[in-house]
């Protein structure tokens, strides 16, 4: 069994599995960063330590939010740090398992589908299982 917290990111049910994840705050304040890939947002400050922040709606291949201050940052840990996946909502903590594991669905975009695990069949809808360290890969070089 694997526990994954769920987030809304446009019309998607996303997961990120719980040992990934470092803390969930209200969207902070960011500094843009020129030249940087779309997908990311820009720097924020995190008690002295400068997280880059990554908007998960570009990343995936969805339309932009209609604001930039809605939302949550989604503090993640990875091998190079720590950085902020910008999702819509936050959900519940899911316990899934590997009866419920689906491959990627063929009708996701192949924009998005290096980042996603698998999904899940949940009762009323489908839950995407992020990749963590993959989704959270920023290159600002």
């Amino acid at each position: 069994m694997e526990q994954l917290c769920t987030f809304e990111v446009a019309s998607l049910l996303v997961g990120i599995d719980i040992l990934s994840i470092q803390e969930i705050l209200r969207v902070q304040p960011v500094t843009v960063v020129p030249l940087a890939p779309s997908s990311v947002r820009g720097l924020m400050s995190l008690r002295g330590q400068i997280v880059p922040v990554v908007d998960l709606r570009v990343r995936l291949g969805l339309p932009a939010a209609e604001s930039e201050s809605a939302g949550f940052d989604v503090i993640v840990r990875t091998s190079q740090g720590a950085v902020s996946l910008l999702v819509d909502e936050v959900g519940d903590v899911v316990e899934v398992g590997q009866d419920t594991f689906e491959p990627v669905p063929e009708t996701m975009s192949a924009s998005a589908r290096p980042f996603i695990r698998g999904a899940h069949r949940l009762e009323r809808r489908l839950l995407l299982a992020l990749e963590a360290e993959t989704v959270a890969c920023v290159n600002l070089a």
